[in-house]
Formats: C-alpha cells, structure tokens, sequence
C-alpha cells in the first residue's frame, strides 16, 4: 500500500466523523429477578410434602377387609366411629387424575388446611383407576404426624374409592 493513500483514507475518515459525539456508555448490572411469593411458596409446600410422604415406608396395613389405620394410642372406637359414619367429613379433597408428586401436595395442603380450619374430620377420594393412588394413599397417611386414624369410607363419602380421615388438630392430641 502507498503512504499517500494511507493518510488519504485517514483524512476522509476524520472528516466524516467530524462533530461526532462519542455515545455514552450505560452501565446495566443484571440482577437475579425475585422470586415471585407463589414460586416461593410451592417450593415451600413441595419440601413439607416431601419430608412427610415417603414412597418407600411400609405401615402396617391390613391385608383383607377394608382399608384402615390408627396411631398407637389412638382408641380402636375411633376407628369403628370412622367406619360408621359418626364423623362428617368437612373438607372433601378429589385425588382423580392427578400424578402422585401433585396428589402429595395436595394430601399435606387438605391436612394444613383441617388444622389450620380447627376440622377433625376430611375425606379423600382417590378413585379407582388404575389403582396407584389407593395404594399409596395410606402409606402416605400412615406417615404424616397430624393423622390420627383413617377408614375407607361409608358409601355416601365414596365407598372403596375414597378415605375418611381423622386428623389432630391440637398439641396434645384428641
């Protein structure tokens, strides 16, 4: 390249750009966005589910007959007061069509919510189906702290497709 071209290009570049500002330089620092209340509190009710339903715990639970539990401590009378109707559920939870991660949720929100509510009694119906939900179901019961003792229902609550639970709504017990 020749010199004289050189500085010709120079030149005719400085007098194009001439009364050119400089931009000014914005400086933007990304933040991590906050997480919304209602992220928050999924996560929350996701890690109480999980710490109280295991897939693994194995109860006690009867092989024949309907489908029943009670804590040690609690009166079998109870239990017989379940199986005949003397307790009205005032919550009703409706497990169909949902996927075990969701039916776990929603089993420690209803159970929350009944002691939250002062309501010793709810019912939860898991449906037929393919059978996966009622046979998880009670061993998800059996673990939580907060249930005392749970019956298949009587016919008007759902039958075999459904459970009556009796949950603790104090400190101290029933």
């Amino acid at each position: 390249m020749n010199k004289k071209t050189d500085t010709n290009d120079f030149d005719s570049f400085a007098d194009l750009m001439n009364g050119v500002k400089p931009l000014k330089q914005d400086k933007v620092h990304f933040k991590q966005t906050a997480k919304s209340k209602k992220i928050l509190q999924e996560r929350e009710q996701k890690l109480h589910a999980d710490s109280y339903f295991s897939d693994t715990y194995q109860p006690y639970l009867p092989d024949e007959g309907p489908m029943r539990w009670s804590q040690d401590g609690i009166d079998k009378h109870e239990v017989k007061r379940l199986r005949r109707g003397d307790y009205v559920p005032e919550l009703i939870l409706d497990l169909h069509g949902m996927r075990q991660t969701e039916a776990k949720l929603e089993i420690a929100a209803l159970i929350r919510a009944c002691v939250k509510q002062h309501m010793n009694c709810c019912n939860i119906m898991h449906g037929h189906g393919t059978g996966i939900l009622k046979q998880q179901l009670p061993m998800w019961l059996a673990q939580h702290p907060k249930v005392l003792a749970f019956h298949q229902a009587p016919k008007e609550w759902g039958g075999d497709a459904a459970l009556i639970v009796l949950v603790d709504i104090e400190d101290g017990g029933f």
